[in-house]
Order: C-alpha cells, then structure tokens, then sequence
C-alpha cells in the first residue's frame, strides 16, 4: 500500500491488525475473571491458577500491542 493510499483510509491495515489483536486480547481478559470465578466456585485452585496465569500473559500481551499501536498511530509504522 502506497503512503498516499493510506493516506486516503481512516486507518491503515497495520493499524486495523493491532487494534483487533488488542480488542482480542481485551476480550480474552475479560473472559478469563469469568474462567477464575468458575474454577474457585469449583475449589479447583490449579485450574484458577491456570486461568491467572493465561489472563496475566494475556495483560502483558495486550500492553505490548498497545505499545506498538501507539507507535504506529504516530509514525505510520515501528
């Protein structure tokens, strides 16, 4: 895609990709204090701990997204 293309958009692809990975990601993360919630209900300890585990990285994850989206909402690309 040509600079005067996106130009033309309202967003760029790239910008697209990373704003639905961390709607994904924001997603994940919400469905997960629902998994942990149902593990405890459950006294499952290990399989709440599992949920915190995937929820945390996914947190990590989308904050790392977030960090290049900004950069490429700045500078069109990182």
């Amino acid at each position: 895609m040509t600079q005067a293309a996106i130009r033309n958009e309202a967003i760029s692809n790239l910008e697209y990709d990373l704003l639905t990975a961390l709607q994904n990601k924001a997603e994940a993360v919400k469905a997960y204090e629902t998994y942990i919630k149902d593990a405890e209900q459950m006294q499952s300890q290990p399989c709440a701990e599992l949920f915190r585990k995937l929820r945390d990285a996914d947190i990590q994850t989308a904050q790392e997204i977030r960090h290049h989206l900004q950069q490429v909402m700045q500078n069109g690309k990182m």
